[in-house]
């Protein structure tokens, strides 16, 4: 059990986002690429292990979309012209956002992302070292009616090619000997949100059949692996400093917990009022770990640990404190551009993290 993590991504550093552009013009190599790649990765896990957390990622800085393991190495996305539209958020009000690319045909694993991901980090990581893979349910905004159907007739056969993906990425994990795994699934906490839901359901992707099909799909994906720590993580959607949702977890916690019976801990986004309260938690399994995402990736306030340690006490009015940790609210850069906060400002939140961890437990 960990009492200090991050969710996943870190920027990235503006020569990697240069050279990524370089690539797609055709001005540099993919042998090149990969170096900087490889440097990138060098640079973001020297930070997080600076910063006194329990636990590593690589940032995934090899993705251009958190959901990298199936967008990016799975044929049967394509960039279409009218992609899904889909209600977000700004901190100036309700918005929409188009998805660039849709399923168009039937969804095939070309390679594992996350074999090379891990197979370079593990050689490097002096800490524990996490990799994640995306639920399936991810590509419910790349669903799209006027393309999709002619490979799938419902969206849910979609997912379970999905999950297979996932699992085979899963799969590649346990055969090099990874040590922790992240199942990202933001699509189950955006179901708090009514408008989200009345979205979905005009989608073909009723709320009820989310929250068990789709439950049961994403907790299939790891059912039966022994050995390495396995986690979920929620939030409400994470873009360039949007967000798809508002609402506290109570809508999905009963079908949440009592589903997802195969991972060990439940990290969940409690950044701000959007989330809702603790008391949700009194429903989760407490053989389980819940980790608290309190510290914030979407803006460049510094929290104070004296803040988020009186959280954390709020919250153990619900679940046992012995079975809490504290994380970032979610990556720093679900998508390659990243949050609006500072490289500068990602590291004291980082060093937070940690120290919250110490004042709270020791």
């Amino acid at each position: 059990m960990f009492r200090a993590e991050v969710v996943g991504s870190m920027l990235r550093p503006a020569y990697l986002k240069e050279a990524r552009t370089a690539l797609e013009a055709g001005e540099i190599t993919v042998q090149r690429f990969k170096r900087i790649e490889d440097r990138a990765v060098d640079q973001v896990m020297a930070a997080q292990e600076g910063s006194g957390l329990e636990v590593v990622t690589d940032g995934e800085m090899r993705r251009f979309l958190f959901m990298g393991p199936i967008t990016e190495t799975v044929e049967g996305i394509e960039f279409v012209e009218r992609g899904t539209v889909m209600p977000w958020a700004s901190p100036e009000g309700e918005t929409e956002w188009t998805a660039p690319a849709a399923v168009t045909s039937k969804l095939r694993k070309k390679r594992s992302m996350v074999c090379e991901e891990y197979s370079y980090a593990r050689a490097r990581a002096r800490l524990p070292l996490k990799v994640t893979v995306p639920s399936p349910l991810v590509l419910y905004g790349f669903w799209n009616t006027e393309y999709s159907t002619a490979a799938y007739s419902d969206p849910f056969e979609m997912f379970v090619d999905a999950a297979e993906v996932g699992r085979s990425e899963i799969e590649e994990l346990l055969s090099l000997g990874c040590e922790y795994i992240q199942v990202d699934a933001p699509e189950l906490a955006t179901l708090v949100d009514p408008r989200i839901r009345d979205w979905a359901e005009a989608q073909g992707m009723p709320t009820e059949r989310m929250l068990t099909d789709g439950i049961d799909l994403i907790n299939g994906m790891v059912a039966g692996v022994s050995g390495p720590r396995l986690s979920i993580h929620l939030c409400r959607g994470n873009n360039a400093g949007l967000w798809m949702a508002s609402g506290g977890y109570d809508y999905i916690a009963s079908a949440l917990f009592e589903r997802a019976t195969a991972f060990d801990a439940f990290l969940l986004e409690y950044d701000d009022p959007r989330s809702g309260s603790f008391e949700p938690l009194k429903q989760a399994p407490q053989d389980k770990q819940v980790v608290l995402g309190l510290v914030s990736t979407k803006n460049p306030r510094v929290e104070t640990v004296d803040e988020i340690t009186a959280r954390i006490d709020e919250a153990a009015r619900s679940f046992p404190r012995e079975q809490l940790g504290v994380s970032t609210q979610c990556g720093f850069a679900s998508v390659a551009f990243g949050n609006p906060v500072t490289e500068e400002i990602e590291e004291q939140k980082l060093r937070l993290v940690a120290d919250v961890a110490e004042a709270a437990w020791g």
